[in-house]
């Protein structure tokens, strides 16, 4: 009696086992195929190409010229408008080489040249020169009405701007013999030119000029 229920008991106990066993390997495959799916739905998100179209802008290639590498973009002063232009260096007394020359039209005035030293490139700006007279510092009012445009001094160009140390009709004034030159209230080296005595009185100057006969200050 005993003995064929022990031997029920592991019959039973072989069945639950073996159930059991069954059990776990086809879970164990279950993870296995659930697992390779996984890793294969991940390959295949990796691997698939991006829709170009969703991030592409096409570039219009004028716009890559003015704001690209190769542009002037980074550099220079800005215009207001997005894009720069490239800084130029402005003349100084000390820049150019200076002659005068006394004329007689227009009741006699002084004829004043300038030329960029040797291996020089600059630029006189659109405003009159600025010159001064005697130890008060008299400065030359304008004689025209409006300001010239830029002049490129380089190699043989010259400049030219005529002074009239005496505008008004009234008798008497300073006499002086030179003249104090710079370019613009500013300049930090402005020099002294010799001329014949003059006699100022309410002086007067032109914008510079790249033609002498432009430059006779008619009062």
């Amino acid at each position: 009696m005993f003995g064929n229920r022990r031997k029920a008991f592991f019959v039973s106990a072989a069945l639950v086992s073996g159930a059991m066993l069954m059990t776990a390997c086809q879970d164990t495959d279950t993870d296995k195929a659930a697992d390779t799916d996984a890793t294969q739905s991940s390959s295949s998100a990796t691997s698939a190409p991006a829709d170009s179209s969703a991030t592409s802008t096409p570039v219009d290639k004028d716009e890559a010229s003015e704001g690209g590498a190769d542009s002037d973009s980074g550099s220079g002063v800005d215009t207001g408008d997005g894009k720069r232009v490239p800084v130029e260096q402005t003349c100084g007394a000390n820049d150019i080489s200076w002659s005068t020359k006394s004329e007689t039209q227009a009741g006699g005035y002084i004829l004043v040249m300038a030329k960029a030293k040797s291996g020089i490139t600059c630029y006189l700006p659109a405003a009159l020169p600025t010159v001064a007279f005697g130890s008060d510092g008299t400065q030359a009012g304008p004689a025209e009405q409006s300001v010239g445009e830029q002049i490129k001094l380089s190699g043989s160009t010259t400049a030219y701007a005529g002074v009239n140390p005496k505008s008004s009709n009234e008798d008497g004034g300073k006499e002086l013999d030179s003249i104090i030159v710079g370019v613009g209230d500013n300049d930090p080296n402005p020099v002294s030119l010799p001329v014949d005595t003059i006699t100022v009185s309410d002086p007067i100057v032109t914008n510079w000029h790249t033609a002498p006969t432009d430059a006779v200050p008619f009062s």
